[in-house]
């Protein structure tokens, strides 16, 4: 195999493993979107339950299996994050339509790193296939020997299986 071929070939499996590595990243941001969208949706779907009368002895949940009981009067807000963790009170309506439009904002994304998500593995698709001819191109196949039929003087004994001896680290793979 020549030096340039070689050359060639690393380069290949080395940007197949770039992709491969930057859409594991993707998958586990697209992870991490997916858990803020469904707490969104669920803090949608909490604050619409409230009903407009407001309500006697709610639960409210703290964490860690925990929950207080707390009355939630009609006109009462939520507080929510507003930006750079400030923090105010709005109308649990308003509230939910600030949620809404996070949870679009989220699902942008998300949409499109799926997009770029599937581009990487078009082009991780196409660079293996690159890589693979090229190595079928560069070592051809074997042809297998034709058996010898043994004459009458010869005496028989069992074929001899020969292995190719190779040398540890000499052949290029996708992980090169």
């Amino acid at each position: 195999m020549s030096t340039v071929d070689q050359a060639e070939l690393q380069r290949i499996a080395q940007q197949v493993e770039s992709n491969r590595q930057r859409m594991e990243s993707i998958e586990q941001q697209m992870k991490r979107l997916e858990q803020i969208r469904l707490e969104q949706l669920q803090t949608i779907e909490t604050l619409s339950a409230i009903p407009s009368k407001g309500a006697k002895g709610a639960m409210i949940p703290l964490g860690a299996g925990v929950q207080i009981v707390a009355d939630i009067p009609p006109e009462a807000g939520a507080v929510i994050d507003i930006g750079s963790r400030v923090q105010a009170e709005k109308p649990r309506t308003e509230a939910i339509e600030i949620l809404q439009k996070r949870t679009d904002e989220v699902l942008g994304i998300m949409n499109k790193m799926k997009a770029e998500f599937n581009s990487i593995e078009e082009t991780t698709i196409s660079l293996a296939n690159i890589f693979n001819e090229q190595i079928s191109i560069l070592q051809p196949e074997v042809q297998p020997e034709e058996p010898k039929i043994p004459t009458q003087s010869q005496p028989q004994e069992p074929p001899k299986i020969s292995r190719k001896k190779r040398k540890r680290g000499t052949e290029l793979t996708l992980d090169d």
